[in-house]
């Protein structure tokens, strides 16, 4: 059987009578499902199976969801593929990123307005001269978010890669001829932070036709310690997943015409 065309989702175990909300945010942590379904109002759990913890609630009266969706752009298309088959068709990726760009420090909230295709999911759905954008709405709405929330924000653009390991530890690896100077030249066009989800998310989203931003928390800049320059690890994510809900109510009241 086609796993697109399932009654239930091969991955996420939902199906039409476990329905899930029409917007949907998507962190890679199942640790954190229950703390953002909290935030919404009458948060109820559907299912967990392997990385995909699902919580269904409302905001301004309608559906919303959260799935987590693991590491990496593999399993997080998996659910974005999943989802819009059951009625999904906004998504807004809530994570966790490192800085690159020396201003970019711990705590702060990354926007991303485009992602570097340093990974391999999105080389299935689009040839790799087609860009990893996000939708103007989604990524509009998140920087309205964070100026009224009064966050400490940066957008541009984030490079998103496959090895965690192979960016923190890339003078072993035997490519390491490529990783250091592919790294030097994110440096040199100001590429902000790295993550590993957007590109995917971006490039899948555009071939199904839905909607999709993202928005991370810093945990660290290694540029930034190698300056010398103040550090501090951060891993406290609730300044970045208050701005996630509350760019989805904007873009709720934009969907329903309301102020």
């Amino acid at each position: 059987m086609n796993p697109s065309t399932r009654t239930t989702q091969f991955h996420i175990q939902l199906s039409q009578d476990t329905p899930v909300g029409s917007y949907c945010m998507l962190p890679g942590d199942p640790g954190r499902c229950q703390a953002i379904a909290a935030r919404f109002d009458n948060p109820a759990h559907q299912n967990t199976n392997r990385e995909f913890c699902t919580w269904t609630g409302t905001l301004l009266g309608q559906p919303v969801s959260v799935c987590s969706t693991g590491i990496g752009g593999p399993s997080a298309v998996i659910a974005m593929e999943e989802l819009a088959q059951l009625g999904v068709h906004t998504f807004l990726r809530v994570g966790t990123c490192g800085g690159i760009r020396t201003d970019v420090q711990s705590g702060d909230i990354v926007i991303a307005t485009g992602a570097v295709r340093m990974e391999g999911t999105s080389r299935e759905y689009a040839p790799i001269e087609y860009p990893a954008v996000p939708d103007f709405q989604v990524t509009s709405a998140l920087v309205q978010a964070a100026q009224q929330l009064k966050k400490r924000n940066h957008t541009g653009v984030v490079q998103c890669k496959d090895s965690f390991y192979g960016q923190h530890s890339p003078a072993r690896m035997p490519v390491s001829y490529e990783l250091l100077n592919k790294w030097e030249a994110w440096k040199r066009l100001g590429v902000l932070a790295s993550e590993m989800e957007s590109a995917a998310l971006f490039v899948a989203a555009n071939a199904l036709q839905v909607r999709c931003g993202s928005c991370f928390h810093v945990i660290w800049n290694q540029e930034r310690q190698a300056a010398g320059l103040d550090q501090s690890e951060s891993l406290d994510t609730s300044s970045a997943v208050q701005v996630g809900v509350e760019a989805l109510k904007l873009l709720i009241r934009q969907d329903l015409g309301i102020a």
